[in-house]
């Protein structure tokens, strides 16, 4: 679920006999490493030996020798420094970090039992020294977060020069060490590391199989194949396709690089503009985050920090879900009236026996989790591994099949699923568990100098005011925290600062961390620095800005949501029939607002404005009026917009006869 997207910039250069001896060792020792990391982790999903708090301490290390040799091999670690110059340093840091994962083992109970509180200088090298490591990581991957953690380092550490509210009387550096290491309820160590190590890291394991058999290639396949069958589809294929992608992918901008490449040249090609090309992909990339039953890795946090199965989280958000997906959906229905060509659709093969076969496969692992989750109430870790077991045996049995069959006896043919599995889950999971140390280390700060108490001192001055004074709050600190961080550490901080004080103020739980959860989303596409518009628009060509905006439009329903669970919590409360009433009242709504925004009801200028602004009237009355009666009374009225409006769109567009064009 990585959140770094790396772009070709050009041909590579031709590399030199030093550097294919180095690369080559540097394969073998990533290899070595993800498969000793894939075993141990796989066993530890049967057994549970240990605990997770072991399994940390163990395996971040490993997960850090995992992420320096992958980078090493592909030639990002150090670049400007030369071929060999790196392996010094990666030499030094895997030495580090291996001894680092048996001293902690060996020291386990020792650390967190007898000398807890009185750690010795030894343990706080080693905790601090990991730590040290993970932030020159975060510093090369994430340079946003990781200033943001070395601002809140020193903050601990000189409190007391800073004025107000914020002033505290400073700790000692090596208060702060313990606290990100060896303390193991903070920092480094903690839950949310633990978390990814081991919840999220068996739904990677059911994405990594995925990947390797070639699912995803299917699913890509079909949605082009349905666009061939009908140009007029192609847009929706596009949406289809990228949100299929996108909820499995775990991020918003590695799903834009991936599906991107092939989807917005389509589009452009269909008469679509550059900018509303990759304003589609962004809206549909960035909905994979909402889509359950792998909601990204907030999701998982959302269940950790509200205490419940990941289940209920589940439950409760396919409702959220699908009134995105068809706000989207519609929007982009309505782009294709007023832009698509009826030509320049690509000729695309039949799908093989093999894609139905891999999109059935993906088809029942979504609902194969849904079942064990649902039905037989397993917990989540059981469902993915049953889910893993059962695609891995089936999935396996049929590529050494075809093997037989085409005589296809390559060693490295037949060792290249299983290799490219082991690579993906532990790339995956390495690279997002030490997403979350750093996050780790971050709630640390945050803990131990009372800044979530701080901020909470603001909020319930705001709700003394009014409770949207407080809501409105907790959005602007969530969108100025979004601004350049992935999903899940906006989620958290948004979660652990502002979350127990409006749920003090009287919100429900639910409410509130899926409202963080929706502002956590709308981070990857948050104005000035949305991640997912930056890749889209590369693709395209097309301006960053602009692509932002129209992005910012089409995924008008993230934020209608960001309301409605307020409005109407219903939709998020009570899982079941009991969403019904609320997920009607807010579909309709914003199906109404994607209409005033994105349609032309009337040839004359002043007439489709005042139609587009009655619509627009109506669906912010359903969504955002509290009342169930009088909302589905504008719900009705929208309905009725919508048929009305889209017949008289549909007249206007045949007759002018040429879809619009655009300069972008």
């Amino acid at each position: 679920m990585s959140d770094i997207v790396e772009l070709e910039t050009g041909p590579p250069p031709r590399d030199t006999p030093l550097k294919q001896r180095l690369g080559l060792v540097a394969d073998i020792l990533f290899y070595v490493f993800c498969t000793g990391f894939f075993v141990y982790l796989f066993r530890y999903y049967m057994t549970g030996a240990g605990g997770p708090s072991l399994l940390a301490v163990t395996m971040m290390p490993i997960t850090l020798c995992i992420v320096i040799l992958n980078d090493l091999r592909k030639q990002m670690l150090y670049p400007a420094l030369g071929p060999a110059l790196p392996w010094l340093f990666a030499l030094v840091y895997i030495g580090f970090s291996v001894y680092a994962a048996y001293y902690l083992r060996t020291e386990f109970d020792g650390i967190r039992i007898y000398r807890m509180g009185m750690w010795n200088t030894h343990d706080l090298i080693v905790g601090a020294g990991m730590a040290a490591l993970i932030l020159e990581y975060t510093r090369r991957r994430y340079f946003v977060l990781f200033v943001i953690n070395l601002l809140l380092i020193l903050y601990t550490v000189y409190g007391y020069v800073v004025p107000g509210l914020f002033n505290h009387p400073g700790m000692s550096w090596e208060r702060v060490a313990s606290s990100i290491s060896v303390e193991m309820s903070t920092g480094i160590f903690e839950r949310l590391p633990q978390l990814g190590l081991t919840l999220i890291g068996s739904f990677i394991l059911v994405l990594a199989v995925l990947r390797a058999f070639g699912c995803i290639d299917s699913i890509l396949h079909g949605s082009s194949r349905l666009a061939a069958q009908s140009p007029t589809m192609l847009p929706q294929a596009v949406v289809v396709g990228s949100l299929a992608v996108a909820a499995v992918s775990g991020s918003g901008a590695a799903n834009a690089a991936t599906t991107g490449s092939a989807t917005i040249p389509a589009l452009v090609r269909a008469g679509f503009p550059r900018v509303t090309a990759a304003a589609v992909e962004t809206a549909s990339s960035l909905g994979g985050q909402l889509m359950p039953p792998l909601m990204g890795i907030a999701a998982f946090l959302m269940a950790e920090y509200l205490r419940v199965s990941y289940f209920d989280v589940v439950a409760r958000g396919f409702a959220p879900a699908f009134v995105y997906f068809i706000g989207v959906a519609f929007a982009v229905y309505l782009l294709a009236l007023r832009f698509q060509h009826r030509t320049l659709v690509d000729k695309v093969g039949p799908l093989r026996h093999l894609d139905r076969f891999n999109i059935a496969a993906y088809a029942l692992a979504v609902v194969g989790l849904v079942y064990f989750m649902g039905v037989e109430r397993r917990a989540a870790m059981s469902a993915a591994q049953t889910v893993f077991i059962y695609l891995f045996l089936v999935m396996a049995a049929v590529f050494l099949f075809r093997v037989v069959k085409e005589r296809l006896f390559d060693i490295r043919e037949i060792a290249r699923p299983f290799l490219r599995m082991i690579e993906s889950f532990a790339t995956i999971t390495c690279e997002l568990a030490i997403l979350l140390a750093t996050l780790g280390i971050l709630t640390a700060s945050f803990t131990i100098t009372g800044v979530p108490t701080k901020v909470g001192v603001i909020l319930m001055e705001g709700a003394g005011i009014n409770l949207i004074v407080m809501v409105l709050v907790a959005f602007g600190f969530g969108y100025l925290v979004g601004m350049g961080l992935p999903v899940a550490p906006t989620y958290i901080i948004t979660a652990v600062v502002i979350a127990p004080f409006m749920i003090r103020a009287g919100l429900d739980p639910w409410v509130v961390h899926f409202f963080a959860f929706f502002v956590a989303v709308f981070g990857e596409l948050s104005p000035p620095t949305s991640v997912v518009a930056a890749v889209t628009s590369r693709i395209a060509d097309a301006p960053f800005v602009r692509t932002m905006m129209h992005a910012i439009v089409l995924c008008m329903p993230l934020m209608v949501m960001m309301a409605a669970v307020f409005t109407h919590p219903e939709l998020v409360l009570n899982p079941g029939w009991a969403q019904i009433p609320a997920f009607l009242i807010v579909v309709t709504g914003t199906l109404a607002l994607s209409l005033s925004f994105q349609g032309r009801l009337s040839h004359s200028k002043a007439a489709d404005i005042g139609l587009r602004v009655v619509i627009a009237a109506l669906g912010f009355g359903a969504i955002l009026i509290p009342d169930t009666t009088l909302a589905g009374a504008f719900a009705v009225a929208c309905l009725v917009a919508l048929v009305l409006g889209t017949l008289a769109m549909r007249r206007v567009v045949r007759t002018l006869g040429a879809p619009e064009t655009a300069k972008a």
